[in-house]
């Protein structure tokens, strides 16, 4: 099996775990998750299956959306509500103008400082194990950028978000930095990521079903073949371009080649006459530049 199997991510497991669960039910040796997914978290987590593993890091690159709960009056130490408590503050009254003025500040491009507790490496250590530790680190603000932040509800002490962010955002830390704009500290009560990239709820599989699927025989590996996504088909945003099938050996070998002048410029998929995805290429004034061969040689 060799594409992308789109999992519906339960509330428990890391997303490391999750992997070996799709690896052990699918019989595979291969397969890697485009994105981590906190424990507490739910939702979409991509998982590259053979040789689509080779995509795991283009992947990765593709914008998220979530849909998360805020907790207000409180703050952790990880962010979350399944950290330390803190603190604790009285909660102003809350009002969609009140909230709409807080969050108008977290939209757009701007600095935001990764949590002690997540997957960000510093000196080659993830923030998360120095945090364990109890190692004093300097953590870098790194530019994000929020397209999209919505207000959903809100109760006496709660508010509900859907945001629509680039590549490492975290929502745990909006959620702290909200609650400190509005001068009772906040906390992730949920979260659900209902996009990675181009991949959706909708093309998402339960855990669970893929787990049933696999020990269900031939009939349940057909239907789980049926759910994954193609490499050909994973990074759909990318025009593609065609060779010819003397120039697929070329590709497979990482040799340039050199198009016609009505060859998109930018970065492309490299089809071969089959529809197979070969490679991932910058194209400038019609020769390619390879970013990653995915085709064996």
């Amino acid at each position: 099996m060799n594409g992308v199997l789109v999992i519906d991510k339960p509330q428990g497991p890391t997303s490391f775990e999750v992997v070996r669960r799709v690896r052990s039910a699918l019989g595979l040796k291969r397969a890697g998750h485009t994105g981590t997914l906190d424990p507490m978290a739910t939702g979409v987590l991509p998982v590259c299956l053979g040789e689509a593993t080779k995509l795991a890091g283009l992947l990765t690159e593709g914008d998220k959306a979530y849909d998360a709960v805020v907790r207000l009056g409180v703050v952790t130490d990880t962010q979350d509500v399944t950290g330390t408590i803190l603190e604790t503050h009285p909660v102003p009254p809350l009002s969609a103008e009140l909230l709409e003025s807080a969050l108008e500040r977290f939209r757009g491009s701007f600095l935001q400082l990764p949590p002690m507790y997540s997957a960000v490496k510093v000196k080659g250590k993830r923030l998360y194990e120095r945090a364990r530790a109890g190692e004093p680190v300097e953590r870098t603000p790194r530019p994000v950028t929020v397209h999209a932040l919505v207000l959903r509800d809100f109760s006496a002490s709660e508010c509900t978000l859907s945001v629509r962010c680039s590549k490492g955002f975290f929502v745990r830390t909006l959620a702290e930095d909200l609650g400190r704009a509005l001068g009772c500290g906040g906390t992730l009560k949920s979260l659900r990521r209902t996009a990675s990239g181009a991949f959706g709820l909708d093309r998402a599989l339960p855990l669970s079903a893929v787990e049933a699927l696999g020990v269900a025989g031939p009939a349940g590996r057909t239907q789980l073949e049926g759910r994954i996504v193609s490499m050909a088909d994973a990074l759909p945003e990318l025009p593609a371009v065609r060779i010819d099938e003397r120039d697929v050996a070329r590709v497979r070998h990482g040799v340039p080649l050199v198009l016609g002048s009505d060859a998109p410029a930018g970065r492309a998929r490299v089809l071969g006459p089959d529809g197979a995805l070969l490679a991932v290429a910058d194209v400038h004034e019609g020769r390619l530049s390879y970013v990653r061969v995915v085709a064996s040689r």
